[in-house]
């Protein structure tokens, strides 16, 4: 696991230097051959910071639908679809989308491939409940502020953002991803004209680390 991270940092910055920085996903998953021990983050079920907010909340997805960004290999899009939402899950990756589908296929989650950067304007003010979970920071800084805009976007009215990522202090050094946002980064949802409605700061246990992590829910 230690090497793969290593190469997937060395590969994400081969591409940010080639002026690049998205197109890294598509050889990642490509080059995986359906090896999900290839990708860092796979952890073959739903993220538990999902499922934990899901519980505590207590939400219902019936009659609504969801946005799930960046859904690498899908786990979180089915499980908001087993809560009763209509879920679309997409990625810049056209390989992760075929191994979503082959995944899950009798699915009712709609896979499809797309650019958080440059999304299908027919998603504007569309979703009830977007995911946002380390798909920011997996982006330079730019970019994610360009992104943020673009996800707030998506939310219709009385919509909810849930943003899951690492987090980070202002004067810690970035240099390879992932990087981790500031509070001011994730903050940004609100210059974007949402609403914050809570924001957690704590440890989680990822594998063999314990991570600083950011959980932040928003409202439209």
């Amino acid at each position: 696991m230690t090497e793969n991270r290593a190469y997937v940092q060395n590969l994400a910055q081969q591409y940010t230097e080639a002026g690049k920085p998205t197109e890294w996903f598509e050889q990642l998953y490509s080059q995986a051959n359906n090896d999900s021990t290839a990708i860092p983050w796979a952890d073959m079920k739903p993220n538990h910071n999902l499922v934990q907010w899901l519980d505590d909340h207590n939400i219902q997805g019936q009659g609504k639908t969801a946005l799930t960004i960046g859904c690498g290999l899908g786990d979180d899009a089915e499980e908001l679809s087993q809560r009763g939402f209509k879920v679309t899950g997409f990625d810049i990756s056209s390989s992760a989308i075929e191994w979503c589908k082959n995944k899950f296929p009798n699915s009712t989650v709609e896979y499809r491939v797309a650019d958080l950067l440059n999304p299908p304007i027919q998603w504007n003010q569309t979703f009830d409940f977007v995911l946002e979970s380390y798909t920011l920071q997996a982006l330079p800084h730019l970019l994610s502020s360009q992104a943020i805009s673009l996800i707030a976007n998506f939310l219709a009215p009385d919509g909810i953002l849930l943003v899951i990522c690492r987090g980070r202090d202002i004067e810690d050094q970035l240099d390879k991803v992932p990087y981790p946002l500031t509070k001011d980064q994730v903050m940004e949802f609100v210059d974007a004209g949402l609403t914050l409605v809570d924001f957690e700061d704590y440890l989680d246990q990822e594998r063999s680390s314990v991570v600083r992590r950011f959980r932040a829910t928003f409202t439209k």
